[in-house]
């Protein structure tokens, strides 16, 4: 692979760009911007003639992740969701019809995986110290737990849709959503709708490690990506992957923790405990057509944890790639649709 793979380059939890494999003339120039959004970076590649002025490429993407953030961030107090968050009545709020997007998509998948991915975790979130809030200083009380859990649940959320408005509804006053486990995948999804619209059809989009891929790069290859590795050393590849015109997501929770008293806290809450998830899965890779769909499912995934998330993705014909950490090192398993994704020989 060395000898062949030209360079691989870091980018955020998951994921390396990485060069066809073959060492072939260009067949078309690739026009690639990059810049920060949702407290990460983004990188895009295309790999056809639909963008023409590379400088307005870059402002329409900027202004159209900032519209996104603008609506769905929990760190900015104007956001359409903070007002929502912050609104202590069953009056429904006025939100766009992206944001009323987001949330359907959360609620569905919420519904499909029984749990595994609640949206409105955002109290817990907060009390363990991954959301605005700061890190607590001591571990919450059992008691603390159980009153907070009171301020959330599926249940207590509605979306409701009319052709003049779009609304978010809830039946108790503390309720608080966070969508950090699916905007940033809808962000992925939002530019390669853009791109596409444009007339792009060779694309690569990433946001902070989730990606939509679609055509081929600048080579007329099918684009390559790879798994990293869930360790210290950043730059190791678990595995490379091939997914077409897809949208790729992980979830994993080897960097985004904290220790205290001895102990280490996942930033992936349990929606059923309210605690940090504590199991050995360390990574999992959802493939589907949808960016965020993926995004929130691989959330999901790791909450269920190797076994029951394995399970869960074979029954639904799911793709997914799962990473667990054993006494020996890493252990990795896929589910049968995944299998076509792999770029070597499957054992």
């Amino acid at each position: 692979m060395r000898s062949v793979v030209k360079t691989w380059l870091a980018f955020g939890l998951a994921f390396f760009l990485a060069g066809c494999g073959q060492e072939n003339v260009k067949t078309h120039p690739e026009t690639q911007i990059t810049g920060s959004t949702m407290g990460t970076y983004y990188s895009i590649k295309v790999a056809d003639d639909a963008i023409s002025d590379k400088t307005k490429f870059q402002a329409d993407i900027d202004q159209l992740l900032e519209l996104v953030n603008d609506q769905m961030s929990t760190y900015r107090p104007e956001s359409e969701l903070s007002r929502f968050n912050q609104a202590r009545t069953s009056t429904p709020v006025v939100v766009s019809r992206d944001t009323a997007r987001v949330v359907t998509e959360s609620l569905h998948l919420g519904r499909e995986t029984r749990g595994a991915l609640d949206v409105t975790v955002g109290p817990l979130v907060n009390l363990w110290g991954f959301g605005p809030d700061a890190k607590p200083t001591k571990v919450p009380s059992d008691e603390l737990i159980s009153q907070t859990r009171q301020k959330t649940g599926l249940g207590n959320l509605h979306v409701i849709t009319s052709a003049d408005a779009d609304t978010l509804q809830k039946d108790i006053p503390d309720l608080y959503v966070d969508l950090s486990s699916i905007a940033k995948g809808f962000g992925v999804d939002k530019v390669a709708e853009y791109l596409e619209a444009k007339g792009s059809r060779n694309y690569l989009v990433e946001i902070g490690g989730e990606l939509r891929i679609n055509g081929v790069n600048g080579k007329g290859h099918p684009w390559r990506v790879a798994i990293e590795k869930p360790t210290a050393n950043v730059g190791s590849v678990q595995e490379v992957i091939q997914v077409g015109d897809n949208g790729v997501a992980t979830s994993g929770d080897y960097r985004n923790y904290y220790e205290m008293d001895g102990q280490r806290f996942s930033h992936t809450i349990d929606p059923a405990t309210g605690k940090p998830i504590h199991h050995r899965l360390v990574s999992v890779t959802v493939v589907h057509p949808s960016c965020m769909t993926a995004d929130g499912l691989a959330t999901a995934l790791t909450v269920m944890g190797p076994e029951k998330g394995m399970a869960y993705a074979t029954e639904k014909g799911l793709a997914i790639f799962m990473v667990t950490k054993t006494d020996e090192g890493f252990d990795e398993r896929y589910s049968p649709a995944f299998k076509p994704f792999l770029t070597r020989d499957a054992k």
